[in-house]
């Protein structure tokens, strides 16, 4: 009755009629520990297996399909919104799995375009000459925060970060940034802007403000790029997987 509740909702029903498996068959095809394709299946990712009179998990394509499914995701999109995919393979019409998808492909779209804008915007900071420096050339928090479209609770928790360190204006130690050190904010507000995390520009940005590598910039960018190509490789075979397990969840 359950079966039949469900195909009227337009849901999918899982089976199982395919080759059997034990665990430990789906972790070596899937490349997973058995504890983990255990955990798999408690958090709904797989479907529950069908067990023996002894007990014993039995497996099947479905399963498999699955599992490799959810790998390929987890690197496309993060555990957390894979097991959310997966899930919905078995739970959820397929118009709600494939609007999770197109989601997925949309950020991923939209990181590479933050990145391209991030790439332009580093090689024409970059060209920009710093010359007759003057004290009236520097800016607040504020000021700054207004000039980049950031709050200044962002400049301030760059600078204990230490990625851009201001300088101090006496009595009060009030902030002011250079002309250099607000290059230095707008090179740090593109890396963040195209994903960059904070411990990696930790490192980057003393070496770019003492010796101006530049190379090291564009280098972060391209890993960036190719931290992305191979998440969207990922999403191109978590796609053949999960054609898979839609078949398989089709059948009756």
């Amino acid at each position: 009755m359950e079966t039949l509740s469900r195909k009227a909702r337009g849901e999918r029903v899982p089976t199982l009629k395919s080759s059997a498996m034990r665990t430990v068959d789906v972790a070596r095809r899937a490349g997973y520990s058995v504890q983990q394709v255990r955990n798999l299946e408690r958090d709904g990712v797989l479907p529950l297996a069908t067990r023996t009179a002894a007990g014993y998990r039995i497996y099947g394509e479905i399963h498999l399909h699955s599992a490799l499914s959810y790998r390929a995701l987890a690197f496309g999109t993060g555990p957390i919104e894979a097991k959310r995919i997966v899930r919905a393979v078995h739970q959820c019409p397929t118009s709600e799995v494939l609007a999770l998808l197109d989601a997925a492909h949309a950020r991923l779209d939209r990181e590479r375009t933050d990145l391209k804008l991030a790439k332009e915007a580093a090689e024409a900071i970059s060209a920009e000459p710093i010359e007759d420096v003057r004290l009236s050339d520097s800016m607040g928090v504020s000021e700054l925060a207004a000039a980049l479209g950031v709050r200044p609770s962002t400049l301030r928790h760059w600078d204990a970060e230490g990625l851009v360190v201001p300088d101090r204006v006496p009595p009060r130690g009030t902030r002011r940034y250079s002309p250099a050190q607000a290059r230095d904010a707008r090179i740090v507000h593109q890396l963040r802007s195209a994903g960059h995390r904070i411990d990696p520009l930790r490192a980057l940005m003393p070496g770019l403000r003492h010796g101006h590598r530049w190379e090291d910039v564009r280098a972060a960018l391209a890993a960036r790029d190719a931290s992305i190509a191979v998440r969207s490789h990922a999403l191109l075979d978590a796609t053949a997987a999960l054609t898979a397990v839609l078949a398989a969840a089709t059948q009756t």
